[in-house]
């Protein structure tokens, strides 16, 4: 009889690393042979047989069927043979200051980095040696207990072995953390006095809404992040820092974000006239323009001149390194850098602290719009009333506004009370013959509506020395900030300047408000750092 082969395919499935040991030009030369065999006996009108992959036994003690491969072995017995882990380490000692968290980087240099971030993997994987002996596939951390004072990363590796053959493995390395103090912190334990530059921020104000807006900015660039001290004072904030380089740094920094002047003064601490070694601290006071935002002008004739004539009474729309100053009557915008301040500086005429809500009675209909920088303005007539004075005289007061675009009848809005203010501003008898008005309208009211309304995002802090005299203070400082908070809801450009976190209990609410502005989640997506994006950091 005649002696017949019959091949059969193999039952075994094998895995995706067994299946990787294929060459990849076999595979597709077995392809295109198939197919072009298909495609001959197509055109001459023959039936085709199916050919079937066969299976060989591993070669080591297991001689199981397996699918074909560079080195006629299963995957098991191809680890035992092989260990691509070879003469990578397990257990990895790394060393971190307890005060500032930051990790040595040998020989000297300390890095910062948060827990469970990308940050702490790249670090952890350039301190691990021979690892460019393999090939890295993926590397994640591992979900540990912070009390263990151990950092787990899981490592995918691959690498060539026998006969062209390409081994996977997973390996996981063990770091220990032990604590040592670096030379900033071990220098502030010993003397919490012993700094060498302290620079201090500075603005005559009577609200700290300048302050809160530049501790997110500089949150946000990192800018104090070599302040060894931060600490509050009565009218600013003081940095401190151990090197002089990171106080003129920030000085720079502070310039190119809000309009400043800065002097430095230096004093001799010590010297020793054997060595000629002398030790100096520098301090730079760095003080701030009075003028904010929503702020009232009244020009000097000077300043008005070289303007182009602007105002006098002006409002400021936008502060900057430059102020951005717009004439509510014409519409028209300049813009005043710090130079020009400096060399002629003046006071505000009324501040935020002296806002008078006004309710809209009546807004003339046929108002010309026009686009100033990035806002849309339009002058129209408006009757308003104090709310304080409506229902209980007839005063009213006829004036022309530039929001136009957002007033309508029934509408509360913030203005100044010209017609019974009482400033001791000089600026405006230089003027001769200019008339006040009764009222200038700065923005749209919204507090009805924001009543009882939830934050979706919230804002991250410096860590700072804060001592209040007494609880009046406190509170004091606690209803600023939360005036801040509705000022960043209403101006989406200034929130685009901040980092702002998701809070993760937060429910959308059913209140009607919706010409309320306010920072919806897809305006600052790009700006919101939420704990779910911490941990894909992980991967």
């Amino acid at each position: 009889m005649p002696c017949s082969r019959t091949i059969t395919k193999s039952v075994f499935s094998t895995s995706a690393t067994a299946r990787s040991f294929l060459p990849s030009f076999n595979r597709e030369q077995t392809w295109e042979a198939r197919t072009t065999t298909k495609a001959m006996a197509g055109e001459a009108g023959m039936s085709t047989v199916p050919q079937m992959i066969g299976s060989v036994l591993c070669c080591k003690c297991c001689s199981i069927s397996i699918a074909p491969n560079t080195a006629n072995m299963c995957v098991t017995c191809l680890q035992s043979e092989v260990d691509i882990t070879e003469g990578l380490q397990k257990h990895v000692i790394i060393i971190q200051c307890p005060e500032c968290d930051r990790y040595l980087q040998p020989q000297r240099t300390w890095v910062k980095a948060q827990l469970e971030s990308k940050a702490l993997l790249i670090f952890c994987l350039r301190r691990l040696k021979n690892l460019n002996q393999v090939g890295l596939v993926s590397a994640e951390l591992i979900r540990t207990e912070p009390h263990s004072r151990m950092i787990k990363v899981r490592l995918k590796l691959q690498k060539e072995v026998l006969n062209g053959a390409i081994l996977k493995q997973s390996h996981v390395v063990e770091y220990v953390l032990q604590e040592h103090m670096c030379e900033s912190c071990l220098s502030m334990q010993t003397n919490p006095d012993l700094w060498v530059a302290a620079v201090q921020l500075r603005q005559n104000v009577s609200h700290w809404h300048t302050f809160f807006y530049l501790e997110q900015v500089i949150l946000k660039q990192g800018a104090a992040a070599t302040a060894i001290r931060i600490k509050q004072m009565d009218q600013g904030i003081d940095f401190f820092f151990s090197n002089p380089s990171h106080g003129v740094k920030f000085v720079d920094f502070i310039h190119k974000v809000a309009p400043v002047r800065s002097r430095n003064d230096t004093q001799l601490v010590s010297h020793d006239p054997k060595s000629i070694n002398y030790c100096f601290r520098n301090t730079f006071l760095v003080e701030i323009c009075p003028i904010c935002r929503e702020d009232l002008i009244c020009l000097p004739p000077r300043v008005a001149a070289s303007l182009g004539n602007l105002g006098p009474l002006v409002i400021c729309t936008k502060v900057t390194n430059n102020l951005v100053l717009l004439d509510p009557v014409t519409l028209r915008i300049c813009s005043l850098n710090a130079d020009q301040y400096w060399t002629v500086p003046f006071e505000p005429l009324l501040t935020r602290r002296q806002l008078v809500e006004y309710i809209v009675l009546d807004v003339e209909t046929d108002s010309s719009k026009a686009k100033v920088g990035d806002c849309m303005h339009a002058l129209t007539d408006a009757l308003v009333a104090r709310v304080s004075d409506y229902g209980k005289n007839d005063t009213t007061f006829q004036i022309r506004t530039h929001l136009g675009h957002l007033l309508k009848a029934g509408d509360y809005a913030l203005g100044y009370d010209l017609y019974e203010a009482n400033s001791k501003n000089g600026e405006v008898e230089k003027h001769k013959g200019l008339v006040l008005p009764y009222a200038i309208l700065i923005k749209k009211s919204y507090e009805e509506k924001k009543c009882g309304k939830p934050r979706f995002w919230k804002l991250n802090a410096l860590d700072m020395e804060v001592d209040y005299k007494d609880i009046a203070q406190q509170e004091k400082m606690i209803s600023e900030y939360e005036q801040f908070l509705k000022d960043l809801e209403e101006n989406i450009d200034m929130s685009f300047k901040i980092s702002t976190h998701l809070i993760r209990e937060y429910r959308p609410s059913m209140a009607n408000g919706d010409d309320l502005p306010s920072v919806s989640a897809e305006d600052v997506f790009g700006y919101i750092s939420s704990n779910e994006d911490d941990d894909s950091d992980r991967a």
